[in-house]
């Protein structure tokens, strides 16, 4: 299976992938998906929400065990953020069958689409849109950086967006949801554990900053007598370093776009998104108001304007105890508990029904990058961890 994903959506230039939701990529995974379903003789449907869901069981019976993570990717990705999830989910059903195991409980294999949120801006848009936290209207105001908006993308994909929206239905058939992911971060490399299981998500947002000036000859121009956003920017990057450092938390500007984007033109608008993210609400709160202080008292001497839009937030999300209690017994009990920085489909569901999360050691602790790394070994004991929990919730 993974031979068979791994050259989708790779640029051979940078090694990473680039599998945006509804390209040609996104495409090909989502039919990949669907060939391993149809090989194990699942019951293979796809929502209205376009995430794709590979049944074994009655779909309809509930209280059913759900598995599975996303295929899209962020810029230049790595292989293993999402599909390392969606491959294992596959090869522990694979491994339960090997066991002769009888299912007591439907069990389902998903894959949720648009988890990265690489092209619209928002992350876990098809959870999102699943558990009711992004309305249609929002949904259909997204758009990309071409001006192609959500449903335009879905409709040229082959996908009605019509009905987008709330899937409560679906989600009262779901009685845990517990999604495989590979660490973002070297807690495991430095236990010495192969896996590992999530307590929380940290609370986390996204925030873009619009800095105008007035462009100008950047050659003619006195250095008195610019606007120039661009100064007011880099100074809010750095305050917001600072501000990261001081509050225990991270904050990160790592999307910028610049107008009119000329060499030699002073910029007329600089269009930078701020990641921030902490172990507690507080600790970000005090992040984010003190980056906009800072860049607001820079805004002010460089007679530039600023506008700050929250474009996404996500609360704290502590996974529900019973369920990681009932996982970690599963495995021995002696497996390590995470807390993440990172965002993920199993915690935009925790508000609709019981999520857990397991992760697998990554020994560089790089994610996001084409550098991102799992060993053989480690994704097979992941694989083996899983099956252990999946028997546990659908086979007694």
């Amino acid at each position: 299976m993974w031979t068979e994903l791994a050259p989708i959506g790779r640029d051979q230039g940078s090694g990473g992938y680039r599998r945006y939701a509804w390209t040609g990529a996104d495409a090909d995974c989502r039919t990949w998906f669907q060939e391993q379903a149809q090989a194990r003789g699942l019951h293979y449907e796809s929502d209205h929400n376009g995430n794709q869901w590979a049944w074994l069981g009655d779909p309809t019976a509930g209280d059913a065990v759900v598995t599975g993570s996303h295929l899209d990717s962020v810029p230049d990705g790595g292989a293993f953020d999402g599909p390392l999830g969606v491959v294992s989910a596959f090869a522990a059903l694979d491994e339960l069958r090997s066991r002769g195991v009888e299912f007591t409980r439907p069990l389902a294999i998903t894959n949720f689409g648009d988890e990265e949120g690489a092209r619209f801006g928002l992350a876990c848009v098809g959870s999102r849109l699943t558990a009711g936290l992004l309305s249609r209207e929002q949904a259909y105001a997204l758009t990309d950086a071409d001006g192609i908006s959500l449903p335009q993308a879905m409709e040229n994909a082959g996908y009605d967006p019509e009905h987008i929206g709330p899937d409560r239905e679906r989600l009262a058939r779901v009685g845990a949801y517990v999604e495989l992911h590979v660490e973002q971060g070297r807690a495991l490399d430095l236990t010495g554990d192969a896996v590992g299981i999530a307590s929380a998500i940290w609370p986390h947002g996204r925030w873009r900053f619009d800095f105008r000036g007035e462009a100008n000859h950047a050659g003619t121009t006195r250095l008195i007598d610019r606007r120039d956003p661009m100064l007011t920017y880099a100074e809010t990057v750095l305050a917001a370093r600072r501000a990261a450092e001081l509050a225990g938390a991270v904050a990160t500007f790592g999307k910028v776009s610049v107008e009119p984007n000329g060499v030699n033109a002073i910029p007329s608008l600089v269009r930078g998104w701020l990641d921030s993210r902490a172990a507690d609400q507080s600790a970000l709160d005090t992040v984010l108001a003190e980056v906009e202080r800072a860049a607001r008292e820079r805004a002010e001497r460089d007679g530039v304007d600023l506008t700050v839009v929250q474009e996404s937030f996500t609360p704290v999300v502590e996974f529900e105890h019973a369920l990681r209690d009932e996982i970690n017994r599963l495995l021995g009990g002696q497996a390590p508990i995470l807390g993440t920085g990172a965002g993920h489909d199993a915690g935009i569901l925790s508000a609709a029904v019981p999520t857990a999360m397991l992760f697998v050691r990554n020994p560089t602790g790089v994610s996001h990058s084409p550098a991102e790394n799992a060993a053989e070994d480690d994704c097979t004991a992941g694989v083996l961890a899983l099956a252990d929990v999946l028997e546990g919730l659908a086979c007694r």
